[in-house]
């Protein structure tokens, strides 16, 4: 790959992602124009691909009907963006390939969220299973169609290494170069490690507003989380007889600032003590490099479990969840059982990938299908199947 221009490597602290070495794309192509670097040009064919504009009506943990304020799986990802730039910022690490990642990772989600995950992954258990960075990676790898050359977005090596956060040792020997490092229990690069910590801040700080947007808690209740309760007491003293909306923003504003000011701290103070020589170094260290330190991974946590209790938890939520699980496992009861079901060119896949791995093949196909449909398309795709009275 052709070096970027020497003053924006000279910007990159030693340890970061350095395109001058990357390990490239899996099909060779000429560099980018010279305005733009190869990350960038990661960033854009992720940002310019379908699977990216589908998140728009994805689930975070709201179904994308119950309300148009909350969180979308296309939100999210720019929150964790936003939120991953400022850290690299402060730590001269490569922003454009981070935000790469941060865009790219949940372009496997399925519809519904987790709950949609999960039922999907019970379909698939005795095909092979169904794990939404596992599907992120295929999306760019193989499923989406847009170049004449080689099918997927054909990314650089350090932004596919970062999507794939985590992966089995069964699964990683099927994987090539960007499965290694689970088998040599290697650490990923500094970007790809950001971008993990970025999403569990953005989720943990958001869903405490859409948590309390919907009303499936109350500020009195969120005071029993640390976290909240030191920013809310601040809020509360300063600006007496706020808005409650403008209050919610306000604390979870500050919330953000204290983790992400915690996160560059402590991550400095981490590599001011291992020193890695350069992007090697990190990905032989023993242990990850960013984090928080111990307070305010206890309090995250603390907040996590709150929200896993208190929010994920609700009776409306698993109401709405089950409804999902359902719709995914039918779906894909029906496709599986009948793929002239199937629009032309899924079936075409499903047939092609039987004829390659039999029954594991066709039902890979229908798991592609159903992982690419949005919650809208889903529920109506699911009332086209069972409602005789739909056509």
């Amino acid at each position: 790959m052709a070096p970027v221009e020497p003053a924006a490597e000279g910007r990159l602290a030693p340890y970061a992602c350095h395109e001058s070495a990357s390990r490239g794309r899996r099909h060779p192509e000429p560099p980018p124009a010279g305005h733009r670097g190869e990350y960038q040009r990661d960033r854009d064919r992720i940002v310019h691909s379908t699977a990216f504009r589908r998140l728009v009506y994805k689930t975070q943990v709201f179904v994308n009907h119950e309300g148009d304020l909350y969180r979308t799986r296309l939100t999210h990802s720019l929150e964790v963006a936003q939120i991953a730039r400022s850290v690299c910022g402060a730590l001269g690490l490569n922003e454009s390939l981070c935000e790469a990642i941060c865009l790219a990772h949940d372009l496997g989600h399925t519809p519904f969220g987790h709950a949609g995950q999960d039922a999907l992954n019970d379909c698939m258990r005795d095909y092979g299973g169904f794990e939404h960075n596992l599907q992120s990676l295929r999306v760019v790898d193989e499923l989406e169609e847009r170049y004449a050359e080689f099918p997927g977005l054909n990314l650089t090596f350090e932004c596919r290494e970062g999507i794939l956060k985590h992966c089995s040792a069964r699964h990683a020997a099927t994987l090539g170069d960007v499965g290694e490092r689970f088998l040599k229990r290697a650490q990923p690069s500094l970007e790809a490690q950001l971008a993990n910590v970025a999403d569990e801040v953005a989720y943990n700080n958001h869903d405490v507003d859409d948590g309390l947007r919907a009303g499936l808690v109350t500020t009195r209740e969120l005071r029993q989380v640390a976290l909240f309760a030191r920013h809310h007491d601040v809020v509360e003293a300063r600006y007496p007889g706020i808005a409650e909306r403008r209050l919610i923003h306000e604390v979870v504003r500050r919330m953000i600032n204290e983790v992400v000011t915690d996160l560059i701290d402590a991550t400095r103070a981490r590599l001011e003590a291992a020193a890695p020589a350069d992007v090697e170094a990190v990905r032989g260290h023993g242990a990850m490099l960013v984090g928080f330190s111990e307070r305010i991974a206890a309090d995250h946590l603390e907040a996590k479990r709150f929200l896993r209790e208190r929010v994920y938890r609700h009776f409306r939520v698993v109401r709405m969840t089950t409804k999902a699980q359902r719709i995914v496992r039918e779906l894909f009861g029906a496709y599986f059982e009948d793929i002239r079901l199937l629009p032309d060119e899924h079936r075409e896949a499903a047939r092609r990938l039987e004829a390659q791995h039999g029954t594991d093949g066709r039902a890979r196909a229908v798991a592609d299908y159903i992982a690419g449909m949005t919650d809208r398309y889903a529920i109506l795709e699911h009332t086209r199947l069972f409602d005789p009275r739909v056509p």
